[in-house]
Parts: structure tokens; sequence; C-alpha cells
């Protein structure tokens, strides 16, 4: 488009054109990063990593990378079970060890965590006085009368508007058949 003046609409096409090359190329860096980490890849973790839609990651040129990096890993995942099968007991059994020790120490952790939460709830719902709960709990029931009173006209507004729709078809219906039996008799004539 050199010499021709570019129009909104041109402007816009070259905007979304970059941003999905923006976010396709976002989207296979993530899958590559995802591969070189390890991470299980899927459709729905791509899309949440790489922070686009859904509907990209099922796009043709993203899809078959996608599957192309899961493939990979499904193999590799082979393999080292494959390998994991060759593993010792001794060392199975130290890390059945090792993971029940820190199963316990995600559990204290968890129950701390909770503990902790718990008292801070119970802070906070005693610092807020009943003098505040009550008004708050007035605003809600203003707003729930005052969106019951919308529903209500919007409710009245739709059977007016059915209303309306049924005699214009019931009128459209009579002028269909008044002009039928008006070409019927030019017809005849």
């Amino acid at each position: 488009m050199s010499g021709a003046k570019r129009t909104p609409g041109d402007v816009l096409r070259e905007t979304r054109k970059k941003d999905s090359q923006t976010k396709r190329a976002k989207v296979l860096a993530t899958v590559d990063a995802m591969k070189a980490k390890g991470e299980p890849i899927t459709f729905l973790t791509v899309a949440r990593s790489a922070g686009v839609s859904r509907w990209l990651v099922y796009a043709e040129g993203v899809r078959e990378h996608i599957e192309a990096a899961m493939k990979s890993q499904a193999k590799a995942d082979r393999r080292s079970r494959q390998a994991g099968r060759d593993a010792s007991a001794a060392s199975l059994a130290t890390d059945l060890a090792l993971v029940r020790e820190e199963n316990k120490a995600l559990r204290e952790e968890r129950d701390r965590l909770k503990k902790a939460v718990q008292r801070s709830l119970g802070a906070q719902l005693d610092q807020a006085g009943t003098k505040e709960l009550t008004a708050r709990v007035n605003e809600l029931l203003v707003a729930v009368e005052r969106l019951t009173l919308e529903r209500d006209e919007i409710r009245a507004e739709r059977d007016d508007l059915q209303r309306k729709l049924t005699e214009t078809e019931d009128d459209l219906t009579a002028a269909r058949a008044a002009g039928k039996e008006m070409f019927k008799r030019i017809n005849r004539t």
C-alpha cells in the first residue's frame, strides 16, 4: 500500500494480523519452554501458560506443533518408565521413604497454613462490627429490590413485544391470504 491512504479497516486488519502472529509465536515458545523443563504438555496447559484462548492452540499451524511435542514427550515417558523398571529395589525403597517424609512435611505445612488463615479470618470478622455488616446487608437488600423492579419491567416489556409480534404475524398472515386471493381474481379475469 505504498502511496494509497490506509483506511481504519486496513489498520485494524494489520493490527489483528500482528497480534495473531505474536500470540502464535508466544504459544510456540511456551511449548518449547515446557518441553525443555519437562512439564506435561496438553492443549489446556499450553493455553494457560501462554495466556491465550483455548481455540488458538487448536488453530492450524499451532495444533501440529503441540501434538508433535506431546508425542515426543510420550515417547520420552515410555523410555523413562522402562529405565525405571530396571531400578533396584533398594533405590525404590529410598525413593519411597523420601516421598513419605516430603508428604509428612507438606501435610504439616498445610495444617499450619490452614490454622493461620482461620486465625486471620477470625480477626477480620472481629474487626468488622455489626454496624458495618448491617449497613452492607441493607445495601444488598436495596440492590435486590432495584434489580427485582428492573427484572419486572423487562418482563413486562418482553410480554408487550411478544404480543405485538403475535399481532404482526397475524396481520402478515391475513395480508398474504388477501394477496393470494387478489392474485387468483386477477388471474381469472
